[in-house]
């Protein structure tokens, strides 16, 4: 197996298990919400999220490899774990760290992409790229909601998020 296909297989497999985690969580979060218009888009982005689950599944399968079994029983707990505490966690907390995750997740996609590139796998590539894309946008949308908030400035500095 060459070093790209490996590189390329691992972050597919990282991505997929992390997807799950991000639907799961997202859900539990926007059914926390009262009926407004960032319960509306948390709920198209759970949704986007279990898109990119499939199509990364279909890359992995494309590559004769299969998800991390261990990794998925993780990742689905942790994210019904994250969805349960967005009940009791308040508004502030889960759009901070969607923002944040989200950040991390549109570099896991630009990085596959180089490697599917080079492998040549054209394809996989633009598609890559059009979920990086996606999960900027994620990101924009919550930086953009807890933007003004009075604990940003010490989430920033204690966990990171630019």
């Amino acid at each position: 197996m060459s070093d790209a296909r490996g590189q390329l297989i691992r972050i597919l497999q990282n991505a997929y298990s992390g997807e799950v985690a991000a639907a799961y969580a997202y859900r539990g979060h926007w059914k926390s919400l009262k009926d407004t218009p960032e319960k509306t888009r948390i709920r198209e982005i759970e949704a986007e999220e279990w898109d990119h689950r499939r199509r990364v599944g279909e890359w992995l399968t494309k590559l004769d490899a299969k998800p991390n079994a261990t990794r998925e029983k993780i990742f689905w707990t942790i994210g019904r774990t994250l969805g349960l505490t967005c009940y009791i966690s308040g508004w502030f907390m889960p759009m901070y760290f969607a923002g944040r995750l989200e950040s991390q997740n549109s570099v896991e996609y630009e990085d596959a992409a180089v490697f599917a590139r080079e492998l040549e796998m054209h394809d996989c590539v633009e598609d890559l790229e059009d979920m990086a894309r996606v999960e900027v946008e994620h990101e924009g949308f919550f930086h953009n909601v807890v933007s003004n908030h009075w604990l940003l400035p010490t989430m920033k500095r204690v966990f990171g998020w630019s």
